[in-house]
Parts: structure tokens; sequence; C-alpha cells
């Protein structure tokens, strides 16, 4: 048995947002306060971290994570990549093991140069990287690892399927070999942005649409935005296998 810890569960500018007044930001319920979106999976001694939020070290502490064997990122944008940095104590006794596709590999370095030099800065994250395809499995301490292919509007990323669980984030469509390889699920982990139409990400019927087809035995919903409404309002409209994950929340999955 393996947990997953979601240190964060919001879209790009997190909730509440900056300079907005609405009832969801005004919340006081904990459940609609949201850090960008990263969780932790933890087997027995080995934890990997699902990408690295800018609110990475927040996170981190609130979640008291004492060490991190291996980094999985989606893709390369900023809200899913930012806190990289933060990892320095992290790295400070070995390289931290760093899992992406080759694009995204090159993002990390050009957005870190100083990480890759040839006589690097005592003191700075420390990554050993390898590259990653979609559909070709690869493990971390002999745990299986399947990386899967979803569209984040035109951009390719990747989810990962790890034993019965999934984690999905960013996706706006999938290809058929992706849905096939979501099959007997006990959970699935999938992003909903809000009710109505975006360019880039699944609303949430599209989301209860695609759990619907895939008929995991559990569902948990990421990567809201403050226009998704309240949680404990809109929570009482889900099906009953399907929830919002928050904050904090710990999941066990097989």
């Amino acid at each position: 048995m393996a947990q997953i810890e979601f240190l964060g569960t919001g879209t790009s500018t997190g909730v509440p947002q900056p300079l907005c007044n609405c009832e969801v930001c005004r919340s006081n319920d904990i459940h609609d306060k949201r850090l960008r979106c990263s969780s932790i999976l933890k087997f027995d001694n080995t934890h990997i971290l699902i990408d690295c939020s800018p609110d990475f070290r927040y996170q981190a502490m609130r979640a008291g994570i004492d060490h991190i064997d291996a980094l999985l990122l989606t893709h390369g944008h900023a809200d899913h990549m930012g806190g990289l940095d933060d990892l320095r104590p992290y790295c400070t006794y070995h390289p931290l093991q760093l899992y992406a596709e080759e694009r995204v590999l090159n993002d990390v370095r050009t957005r870190l140069p100083y990480c890759f030099m040839e006589n690097p800065y005592p003191g700075i994250p420390r990554f050993d990287t390898h590259i990653i395809s979609p559909a070709q499995p690869f493990t971390i301490n002999g745990i299986e690892i399947t990386p899967l292919r979803v569209m984040h509007y035109n951009l390719p990323i990747v989810g990962y399927r790890i034993g019965r669980m999934a984690y999905i984030t960013d996706c706006l469509t999938m290809p058929e070999e992706t849905i096939e390889q979501l099959q007997d699920l006990d959970l699935l982990i999938i992003n909903a942005l809000r009710h109505t139409e975006h360019i880039s990400h699944q609303t949430l019927s599209t989301a209860l649409s695609v759990i619907e087809k895939l008929s995991p035995r559990r569902a948990y919903l990421i990567h809201m935005s403050h226009d998704m409404g309240l949680h404990a309002e809109v929570s009482k409209q889900l099906p009953p296998n399907v929830k919002f994950a928050y904050d904090g929340l710990v999941l066990d999955f097989q």
C-alpha cells in the first residue's frame, strides 16, 4: 500500500487569487485555500514528488517532507516547476533523480543553468536527469511508473500511472492509447479547472465524462480555479465516487 499527499490542488494563480474579492477567494473554509499543484507519493522509504510548484517551500514544511528520492515533472510550465530551486536542502548529500521528457529537461536547464555548470556553486540543487517517453515504463527503487501522453491544448505533456493509481493534470484531451492505459484504476486523479470552457484545461463536466468512461473505483479532482465555486457547495453536485482533492489530503492507493 502506498500514499499520496496533495501538496497543492489549485491552478496557476492559486486560490485565493490576488486582487479577487469573489466568495471563494474570501472563503474561510480551508478546502477553498489552494496552493499550486504538486503531490508527493510515499512507498515505504521511497518518496517521489510529482511537479514542484512555486509554493513548494511552504508545502514541504507544512507536510514535513524529510527526504525526496525522485521528482517526476509533467511539463515545463512555471506553476509546475517554479519551485525547483527550493529543492536545495533535498540535494545536500546526493543529486535528486529528475525524470521528464527531453523537452522539459531542456526547459529546466534553461531556467536553472547554474545547476548544470561544470563547476557548480556549492549548495545549489543537483540533479541526475532521466529522459522519459510516453507508454515507456521505468522504475524507481523497484516501483514501476508509466508516463501517459495527454494534451494541454497543443502542448504534449505527461501524466503518470503507478500501480492502480493515475495522476493527470493540465489535460484538455487524451489519445485513445492513454485511455486504454487508464483501465482498471483504483484511484484516478485528474484536473478540472472550472465550469465554463477553457482553451487548454478540462471543465468539470468534461472531467466527469472522462471519469464515467474510465470507471475508476475513486476519482479526485485537482487543478481547480476560484471559478469552480465553493468546495462545500459544488461537492454536493459530484457523483458518489468523485470528490474534490484539497491541500493536505492524504489517500492510500494500491
